[in-house]
C-alpha cells in the first residue's frame, strides 16, 4: 500500500511581480517545526532570487497565521540530556535567526497577510515583514514568556520600532494577547482588511509597489533598514552610492524620457506648439 502523501509545509505561488508564500500546516495552526523552518528559509531564498518579483506576501493556510514553535517538538527536545539540549538549542537559534533575518533582508517588499492568530515565532515572522495587513480576527501574542523563554525571532528588535520601547516591553514581558483592532491602534499593524479578505487586501496593497523600479525599491529598503543604527552622515553616504546606481538604470532613463515626451517638445528645450508658457521643469531628484 502506498504511503499517504504529506503536504509540503510551505507553498510558493508566483503571479507576475507578486510571490505568495504560505505556511501550510493548518492542522497544527501552522506551527513551525525544524522541517517547516528549513522549508520556509528555502522558499524565501527562492523568491528572493526571482528578479521579476517585486513583492512577497507571507500568509498562513486555514484559520491561523502561525502558532509559533511546535510545542510537541519542544517536548521531544527536552527529553535529551541537558548538555545536548543546550547545544542543540544554540544551533537551532542560528536557524531561527537565518529565517527571520532573511525575511527582513529580502530585497523585495514584504507584506504579512495575517489571517488569524500570530503567536511567538509567528508574531516574529509578521514583524520581520515591511508591512502587516491583518484580518479583524487576527491576534498577536509574544508567548515566549509563557513558556519561560525570551523572544528569539527578532521581536525584541522589530517591536520597539513599531510601537515604542515601553509598549514593546509591556507586550513582550507580559505575554498579553493583542486583538487586531488594538494592534492597528498602537501601530503594530498597518491595515485591517474586511473579514476573510486579508490575502486579497494584501495583494491590492502590493500593487503600490509592483510597478516601481526594482533597484530603487531594494536599495531604498536596505538603507531604511539601517536608519535606526546609523548616523545621518552614514545614511547620506549610503544614499549617495545607491543613487549613483539608480542613475544608470533603464527605469530612471525611461522615466525621464517619458516625463519630457508627455509635455511635447520639452525634451528639445522648447515649449509645446501653440503654448506661450516656458518648458516645464522636471521634478528635482
Amino acid at each position: 500500500m502506498a504511503e499517504p502523501h504529506t503536504p509540503a509545509p510551505v507553498l510558493v505561488a508566483v503571479d507576475g511581480p507578486i510571490a505568495t508564500v504560505t505556511l501550510n500546516r493548518p492542522a497544527v495552526r501552522n506551527a513551525i517545526d525544524d522541517a517547516t523552518r528549513a522549508a520556509l528559509v528555502e522558499a524565501l531564498a527562492e523568491v528572493g532570487r526571482d528578479t521579476e518579483v517585486r513583492v512577497v506576501i507571507l500568509t498562513g493556510a486555514g484559520t491561523a497565521f502561525c502558532a509559533g514553535g511546535d510545542i510537541r517538538a519542544m517536548e521531544q527536545r527536552l527529553a535529551a540530556p541537558p548538555g545536548e539540549v543546550a547545544i542543540r538549542g544554540w544551533q537551532r537559534q542560528h536557524g531561527t535567526y537565518a529565517l527571520t533575518a532573511g525575511l527582513h533582508r529580502l530585497d523585495q517588499v514584504t507584506i504579512a497577510a495575517v489571517n488569524g492568530p500570530a503567536a511567538g515565532l509567528g508574531m516574529d515572522l509578521a514583524l520581520a515583514c515591511d508591512f502587516i495587513v491583518a484580518d479583524p480576527a487576527a491576534s498577536f501574542v509574544a508567548s515566549f514568556v509563557l513558556r519561560g523563554l525570551i523572544p528569539d525571532g527578532g521581536s525584541m528588535y522589530h517591536l520597539p520600532r513599531r510601537v515604542g520601547p515601553q509598549r514593546a516591553k509591556e507586550l513582550l514581558l507580559s505575554g498579553r494577547r493583542v486583538q487586531a483592532a488594538e494592534a492597528l491602534e498602537i501601530g503594530l499593524v498597518d491595515l485591517l482588511s474586511a473579514p476573510g479578505a486579508v490575502l486579497g487586501h494584501a495583494v491590492e496593497y502590493a500593487g503600490r509597489f509592483t510597478a516601481r523600479s526594482r533597484p530603487a525599491l531594494m536599495l531604498a529598503k536596505s538603507i531604511i533598514n539601517r536608519s535606526f543604527e546609523s548616523s545621518l552622515d552614514q545614511i547620506a553616504s549610503l544614499g549617495s552610492q545607491a543613487q549613483a546606481i539608480c542613475y544608470t538604470t533603464d527605469e530612471h532613463r525611461n522615466s525621464v524620457r517619458s516625463f519630457l515626451d508627455q509635455r511635447g517638445g520639452a525634451a528639445a528645450g522648447g515649449a509645446p506648439t501653440g503654448s506661450t508658457h516656458p518648458p516645464p521643469v522636471p521634478p528635482r531628484e
